[in-house]
């Protein structure tokens, strides 16, 4: 017959094996997390480059651009508010994640 402190120990040694299990799941779960955090940052660092550059080429367009004519204004409206959408496409999928 067991005795009550064997019982107590048995027990005692199996919830401390499934706290064990529990651990290491979530160790391997926070290294996936880690990762997938990088790589997130890493999206968002190339996006805000992109970004970045996008405004550059806005900002010298703008420059030039009291020189053109009003078909070439219209046609750089057009150029423009397409890469605004391609930025808030950037920003929403950012966001998203």
């Amino acid at each position: 017959m067991d005795h009550p402190v064997d019982i107590q120990l048995k027990s005692i040694h199996e919830k401390l094996q499934q706290l064990l299990k529990q651990y290491r799941l979530v160790q391997k779960e926070n290294v996936q997390l880690k990762k997938e955090l990088e790589k997130q940052r890493t999206v968002s660092n190339t996006k805000s480059e992109q970004i970045q550059l996008l405004q550059q080429k806005l900002d010298a367009m703008q420059v030039g651009i009291s020189s053109w004519g009003e078909a070439d204004k219209k046609l750089m409206e057009k150029r423009i508010d397409t890469y605004l959408k391609e930025i808030e496409k950037c920003l929403s999928l950012l966001n998203a994640e």
